[in-house]
C-alpha cells in the first residue's frame, strides 16, 4: 500500500515523534522513507543584504543536520532512506517532490495546539500540503 514515504522535516526536536510514525507505517509496508528540508527562500530574501549569505548557510547546515539525523534513525530500523535537499517555499517544494517521486503518503508534524485552534489551525506548511495534495498525509501532533 505505502512503497515510498515522504517525511518532510525541519529539523526541530518534535520532529522525533514524526520521524518514528514514518518508519513505523514504512516497518509495515517495507517502505523507502524520503526526508526532504526545505531552505526556506523567503526567509533569507527577507534577510539584509548583507547578511543573506549567512542565512542561506545557516539554513542549508540545518537541513543537512535534520536529514542526517532522519537517514540514521530510518536506516538503523533497517529502512531504505532517500534525503533530499530544496530551495523554495516548503509546501510547493513538499508537493512537487512528492509527485515526482511517487510519494504514497506524506508524514509531517504540527504544533500542538488546543480547542478550537486544534482543528482550525494545523500551521501553514502542513495545512496547504494536506489541501492541495493528491496524496493522503498523516499529521503527527507535535509538542
Amino acid at each position: 500500500m505505502y512503497e515510498d514515504i515522504l517525511l518532510p522535516t525541519d529539523g526541530s526536536s518534535g520532529t522525533v515523534d514524526v520521524i518514528d510514525h514514518a518508519i513505523a507505517i514504512g516497518t509495515d509496508h517495507d517502505a523507502t522513507v524520503h526526508g526532504l528540508y526545505v531552505v526556506d527562500r523567503r526567509l533569507y530574501m527577507a534577510a539584509a543584504e548583507d547578511t543573506k549569505a549567512e542565512v542561506t548557510q545557516s539554513l542549508q547546515e540545518q537541513g543537512e543536520v535534520a536529514l542526517d539525523d532522519a537517514r540514521v534513525r530510518i536506516e538503523e530500523a533497517g529502512l531504505t532512506a532517500r534525503t533530499v535537499a530544496r530551495e523554495g517555499i516548503p509546501h510547493r517544494e513538499i508537493l512537487d517532490y512528492a509527485e515526482e517521486a511517487g510519494i504514497d503518503l506524506v508524514v509531517m508534524g504540527t504544533h500542538g495546539r488546543t480547542g478550537p485552534d486544534r482543528i482550525a489551525n494545523l500551521g501553514s506548511t502542513t495545512e496547504r500540503v494536506v489541501e492541495d495534495g493528491s496524496v493522503p498525509v498523516l499529521v503527527v501532533d507535535i509538542q
